[in-house]
């Protein structure tokens, strides 16, 4: 692993997380622009957040399919709002076995097309009625500013697709995944989040209404963790999706989408990290404990090792994911500078005299600190400690947004706090898209969340002084 200083985060947060993705061997960027290598570390984080969500839209009744990754473009078309909103990224193949294609065809941005159009097959009666479907997959969408993670070319995520017989059904189903969404951030990834609803300008192309999670990272910008949405009737009628309700008349379905990707994983990053690089949560960390061996002669070596896999072996009986770092290539010191770099939440050092002591040494990747545990302590002791990084992490991350979270009442107060102290600005707005737009030129930052439901400010709108009709929460956001 090339390793080097990393950035200080304060100073220069955008080369810190870029250094701390790339040293602790998550990602890097790969050959065609805006693409990039997920490496074993950082394709194993996502491979928990994977599991988190999946176990969850199982127990929710969802079911996962898979769909295309191309469909013709003509597809895209029928929702007119939909192709405007997602025009500007489509990448559309041209050419097919050496010869010019009749129709071209859209690299899935989102499958909403090719999956609502092939649910005019599937849906007759309200009988078939609802489909809860999910799907795993990669799209592309041609972005312009790339970062690993968080915004590429190509990236993994899930979609889910539901019908419904309802209106009031499909709309409690977008919210029930956001709380889905939400779960995940909050009991998993340690990210505290703001649940909401996204104004007009922000909301999913084709939407009614676009609810959020949004999580604050530690340069004070906004992260969108996840999204559902109420799709009302509008890709029903699009694609013709109808049904025989149950009075024998014939209706359009209901349906929503949501949908999370690998950005999380840059979240994780964004939220826990420090000056030494990561520092992941029990939860989603592919290695909890790691175990370094120190000895200096093969008779050291064989004693500290029997402890060590004897360590090893008990831990892995209670399901925690252990590694012993036999690598010999490497001094102690590099193996705790590499294994804090990687975020692993505990690390455990035995050495000669820790055996003949029978003890062992426990780093806490989140505090720093040191304790002396017996061997058969460190076996029973470490779940709990290990829930102790969980809760601690998200502590931190809660005691941060909390700080960073502002009221503004006047216009000033907004302008001039996004641009000297960053975070979440929350503040009156009467919900024309001028101010809304107004704030955006003048700051960079938008509308991040409004309320679940709708809440009257009980002032004026801070940018034109009209009558205030939301609650607005302003910020820079990646």
């Amino acid at each position: 692993m090339d390793k080097g200083r990393l950035p200080n985060p304060i100073t220069d947060f955008p080369a810190w997380y870029g250094e701390v993705v790339k040293q602790s061997g998550m990602a890097e960027h790969s050959l065609a622009r805006g693409t990039m290598v997920a490496k074993p570390h950082g394709y194993g984080i996502w491979e928990f957040v994977q599991r988190a969500l999946d176990d969850r839209f199982k127990l929710t009744g969802h079911e996962n399919v898979y769909f295309p990754l191309y469909f013709p473009e003509s597809l895209l078309a029928r929702e007119a709002e939909h192709v405007e909103g997602f025009a500007p990224e489509l990448a559309v193949i041209t050419h097919g076995g050496g010869a010019k294609l009749e129709e071209p065809l859209v690299v899935r941005p989102t499958s909403e097309a090719i999956i609502w159009s092939t649910y005019a097959n599937w849906i007759q009666s309200y009988r078939d009625l609802p489909l809860l479907y999910n799907q795993w997959g990669n799209v592309v969408r041609w972005e312009l500013r790339t970062r690993l993670f968080l915004r590429t070319s190509e990236f993994l995520w899930q979609e889910g697709h539901t019908a419904h017989a309802g209106s009031d059904e499909a709309y409690e189903e977008a919210l029930r995944m956001l709380e889905v969404y939400r779960e995940v951030a909050e009991d998993v990834l340690a990210i505290p989040v703001v649940p909401g609803r996204k104004s007009e300008a922000e909301k999913f192309a084709g939407a009614v209404t676009t609810f959020t999670i949004e999580g604050l990272m530690r340069d004070g910008k906004a992260l969108q963790c996840g999204t559902s949405h109420f799709l009302g009737q509008n890709f029903a009628k699009a694609y013709d999706v109808t049904f025989l309700n149950q009075s024998g008349e014939l209706e359009h379905v209901w349906g929503t989408s949501w949908g999370a990707s690998w950005r999380l994983v840059g979240g994780i990053v964004m939220t826990h990290g420090d000056e030494r690089g990561l520092r992941l949560p029990p939860k989603v960390a592919p290695i909890q404990v790691v175990v370094v061996p120190i000895y200096r002669s093969d008779d050291q070596k064989s004693e500290v090792m029997a402890v060590a896999h004897k360590l090893r072996d008990s831990l892995a009986g209670d399901g925690i994911r252990v590694r012993v770092d036999d690598r010999d290539q490497y001094r102690p010191g590099y193996k705790f500078s590499e294994w804090e770099l990687k975020g692993v939440p505990i690390r455990i050092e035995i050495g000669p005299k820790d055996v003949a002591a029978d003890q062992v040494v426990t780093v806490d990747r989140l505090t720093g600190d040191k304790r002396q545990r017996s061997t058969a302590q460190a076996a029973t002791s470490l779940p709990a400690a290990l829930d102790e990084v969980q809760a601690g992490l998200h502590r931190s991350a809660l005691d941060f947004r909390e700080a960073n979270t502002h009221t503004a009442s006047t216009y000033a107060e907004l302008r001039d706090g996004v641009a000297e102290q960053a975070g979440l600005w929350v503040g009156p707005w009467c919900g024309e898209a001028t101010c809304e737009e107004r704030v955006t030129a003048d700051t960079k930052a938008t509308i991040r969340v409004l309320p679940l439901v709708p809440e009257d400010p009980g002032a004026p709108c801070l940018v034109c002084g009209r009558a205030g009709t939301e609650r607005a929460t302003w910020a820079r956001a990646y």
